[in-house]
């Protein structure tokens, strides 16, 4: 069998993939953009290709030999922006789980690494071929050895073999380093001779062949200027030939054999996918026939009793209690089982019989009596929809689990089990499946599944609640997160009312909307094709309309949306297909998209409020997530138009934190500035506009404004001068330089953000003002990416926690406010800083002052907490 090796540049790859796709997050904050790019180019290599070996090079640092031959070697490259920087652990990463090998040598590139490895695979007669984005790789090829270079984008590459190289840039292989010589690369500093560009230099290797020959004839080049520019730049041709030579027998310490490449195992790549958020490629490593891993070889002996005839003996003042679900969706899931464990027995009653029995609902309502759960807004909601108004509910696994650990990827009884040191569950997955072949269990192997949960939840209260107080978070947890998830288990169970009719009609409209546009793109095109289709748009815009080509794909045009929004000033058809395209999002995402999760009873909308996700301690919403309905465009916002109260003379109240997250800047920081610009009511963006431009406040321009705007905000999320130049598209020199003026007009920030890294450093986490952790174990890394990464979100996690902390407390206060007063008016939804709610017009006034004294007061800062209201007969018009 012929061997065939691929040697990838990982930081050419990277580059590329970080510059040609958009910033991404995961649910964790960390960018993946460049990551994800990364493995779609993998996964493709390893589709195509069927390699029989793999290896990754990378650089490994700045410093290289070729900078004792000259200083300035690369010296004109820009840092690299931290988003990518932090990505490059990620990517090792990446192939560790994939299994394939990675490499890089102090003092040396990966160029030398990948010359090297190719011409040993070219001596034992392997196919070797090079995956890159640099051109000077081009000097390896040979019949043995293609280097494939990347174009536009990431997966889109142009394969050199000698003969294409012959026919596409008129030199051989052999010619490459002194082609470089000769024109230099602005990109690595090469200074070659000025003024010659590649068309002289390829004239001149056709004419003399070598560097050698050039200079051995110089007396034949034609044209006097440029003989004597190859004269006076003689030393820059030669130092310029030996920056670009590969050293292809460079000490590298690993040979082909490490780079043998026999598989990767689906369970390693499958968690890295998910933790990284790419479930859109879960379906391209052959997940449904994987083997799941082996976790609990021999569960120990668990003796549960199954009834259905059940006594109150069966029933305790303090018990374990857990509902088995087949679903996540548990406001249309059927309970098939509960758990009850306490001192006095281990039980496990099948569904029916426990929601259908006087003496288990009594029990279940009775607040006296103490219940031990796994998610007591699951809980709560699920017993609702069978006419159980749970009581008791006073522990909480999953909320006290993930407290303790936010980082931790999976909370549920299983993996809690197993971080304790303890195995006697089995994963949800090994009993009863996983996708289209879930199942509900036989009786017997469902009630010791049950069981086996509702046990370790009994015997792990104990330790956690320890855990917790020993953590100094009691009061997070028993006066926050607890209260917390029962009034959003209320909130869930409520719904939002949804005026279908509305929704369909809205769908209507967009569809007329639609056909106009697509009737308006055809008259602009001159003729009927399929909108929808990249195949034939490609060549309505770049051949028949004559637009520039940005970008080709391997089947064609590319017509995405960033290449589109740079096309915008080039034909009136652009902004068109923008439209149309955001539009047609609207129909199928939102529009339908909603219609469908409408109770068909009740027309409301429950959403699922997700509280034990983000690592800031943020809510989130799913199914559906009504916290990203689109408001940008005006066909968005008018989306909320559909959602009504519920009640006849009702209206829609919104109150909203006004710049909640610099506030609480403010007080942390204890930066004197801002503290005296929100106690004087100043508007804050002009106010940093007048500190850091050093105007008087009639001076600020709108632009200055928004560049104060978009720093005040960058400053939360720990913005880097490229992060800040992609926002405001500027250059990096001049967000760099507005960054470090912003951070010598507040002091009080810049001293905030060298101390939190400190703190960090010395306790391995920050917390909020409400106790709050995020860990962060690569603060001290001796990885610079790592630890630059750790090192921001030690700088906006105690900001962007204590924010979503006050408006949790709020809710809490509200919630109580509400039952001390005897209003009838309820919460609906939280969106970030925006509480939403219904109310009979009647208690609207009271309302108003009720819901800003509760939010404004619910925590005593430096700075006072502004509320803003609305309201209205829509929860648009509450905007």
């Amino acid at each position: 069998m012929s061997q065939k090796l691929i040697l990838i540049d990982g930081n050419s790859i990277a580059y590329r993939a970080f510059f040609a796709l958009p910033l991404l997050n995961n649910d964790k904050g960390v960018h993946t953009n460049a990551v994800y790019g990364f493995t779609t180019m993998l996964l493709k290599i390893l589709e195509e290709e069927q390699p029989s070996h793999v290896l990754v090079a990378f650089d490994a640092g700045k410093t290289t030999f070729r900078h004792k031959t000259y200083e300035e070697y690369k010296g004109g490259r820009q840092k690299t922006p931290p988003e990518l920087s932090e990505q490059f652990p990620l990517i090792r990463e990446l192939l560790d789980a994939f299994h394939i090998s990675h490499y890089e040598l102090d003092q040396f590139e990966a160029d030398d690494i990948i010359g090297t490895l190719a011409r040993q695979g070219e001596k034992e007669d392997w196919d070797v071929k090079v995956i890159s984005g640099d051109r000077d790789l081009l000097q390896l090829v040979s019949d043995k050895v293609s280097v494939a270079l990347t174009k536009k984008g990431i997966t889109n590459v142009e394969t050199y073999t000698p003969s294409f190289m012959k026919e596409k840039m008129d030199v051989d292989p052999s010619q490459i380093i002194d082609l470089k010589a000769l024109m230099g690369d602005s990109s690595d500093n090469i200074p070659g001779v000025p003024g010659v560009g590649e068309k002289t230099a390829v004239k001149l290797l056709n004419q003399f062949e070598t560097l050698d020959g050039v200079y051995e004839h110089l007396e034949e080049v034609s044209g006097k200027k440029l003989k004597e520019k190859l004269t006076d730049n003689k030393d820059n041709a030669y130092m310029s030939k030996d920056l670009v030579t590969i050293n292809v027998d460079s000490p590298i310490e690993v040979g082909l054999e490490k780079a043998q490449y026999e598989g990767y195992e689906y369970q390693k790549v499958s968690s890295f996918f998910r933790d990284l958020g790419f479930n859109s490629l879960l379906s391209r490593i052959g997940g449904e026939e994987a083997e799941a891993e082996e976790v609990n070889e021999s569960l120990p002996e668990i003796e549960v009793e199954t009834i259905e005839d059940i006594k109150e003996e069966h029933l305790a003042e303090t018990t374990a209690l857990v509902i088995e679900m087949l679903s996540e969706s548990y406001h249309t899931a059927d309970i098939e089982g509960v758990g009850i464990v306490h001192d006095g027995g281990k039980y496990f009653i099948p569904g029916d019989q426990a929601l259908h029995s006087e003496v288990f609902k009594k029990w279940a309502e009775d607040a006296n009596k103490k219940k031990w759960v796994f998610d007591a807004k699951k809980t709560l909601v699920a017993m609702k929809r069978y006419d159980i108004d749970v009581k008791g509910l006073s522990f909480d696994l999953l909320i006290a689990s993930y407290i303790i650990n936010p980082s931790e990827n999976h909370h549920d009884i299983p993996a809690i089990s197993q971080r304790m040191d303890r195995k006697e569950v089995a994963f949800d997955e090994e009993v009863y499946g996983k996708g289209a072949k879930m199942k509900v269990p036989d009786t017997e192997v469902l009630a010791d599944h049950v069981g086996r949960k509702t046990d370790m939840l009994f015997q792990l209260k104990e330790t956690v609640e320890e855990q917790l107080k020993e953590n100094e978070q009691w009061d997070l947890y028993h006066e926050l997160e607890m209260p917390l998830s029962q009034i959003l288990g209320i909130m869930e169970y409520t719904g939002v009312q949804v005026d279908v009719d509305r929704l369909k009609q809205m769908g209507e409209d967009l569809k007329e909307r639609l056909a106009e546009l697509e009737k308006e793109v055809y008259e602009l095109a001159g003729e009927e094709f399929n909108l929808n289709s990249p195949k034939q748009l490609g060549p309505i815009l770049f051949e028949k309309l004559e637009l520039p080509v940005i970008k080709k794909t391997k089947t064609g045009y590319s017509t995405s949306a960033d290449i589109l929004e740079q096309l915008q000033d080039k034909h009136p058809i652009i902004e068109k297909i923008l439209i149309y395209r955001q539009l047609g999002k609207l129909q199928s995402t939102y529009i339908e998209g909603l219609l469908k999760v409408v109770h068909e009873d009740t027309n409301k909308i429950h959403t699922r409020f997700n509280q034990a996700l983000t690592q800031t301690g943020r809510l989130s919403s799913i199914e559906p997530n009504l916290q990203n309905i689109p408001i940008r465009l005006e066909e968005g916002r008018k989306i909320r138009q559909a959602f009504i109260p519920s009640e006849e003379g009702w209206k829609i109240f919104a109150a909203d934190y006004s710049q909640i997250e610099l506030r609480v800047l403010a007080h942390i920081a204890q930066d004197e500035k801002l503290i005296s610009a929100f106690k004087e009511g100043a508007d804050v963006h002009t106010k940093t506009a007048m500190d850091v431009f050093h105007v008087s406040e009639d001076e600020v321009t709108d632009q200055m404004r928004r560049q104060a705007k978009a720093v005040n905000f960058g400053i939360v999320y720990g913005i880097s001068d490229y992060g800040l130049s992609q926002s405001l598209g500027i250059p990096r020199k001049e967000a760099k330089k507005f960054i470090e003026r912003y951070l010598e007009s507040y002091p009080g920030v810049k001293a905030y953000m060298d101390e939190v890294v400190q703190e960090a450093k010395q306790n391995g986490y920050v917390t909020t003002l409400m106790n709050r952790r995020r860990y962060l174990p690569d603060i001290t890394s001796r990885n610079f990416n790592r630890r630059s990464f750790a090192e921001r979100t030690a700088m906006n996690t105690p900001i962007q926690g204590t924010a979503a902390d006050i408006i949790k407390k709020a809710m809490i206060d509200l919630y109580h406010a509400l039952e001390h007063e005897g209003l009838e008016a309820r919460m609906l939804l939280q969106v970030h800083d925006e509480l939403i709610l219904e109310a009979p017009e009647a208690e609207l006034e009271k309302l108003q002052s009720l819901v800003t004294k509760v939010m404004e007061e619910t925590v005593d800062l430096e700075v006072p907490l502004k509320v803003d209201d609305e309201q209205g007969d829509t929860w648009y018009d509450a905007k």
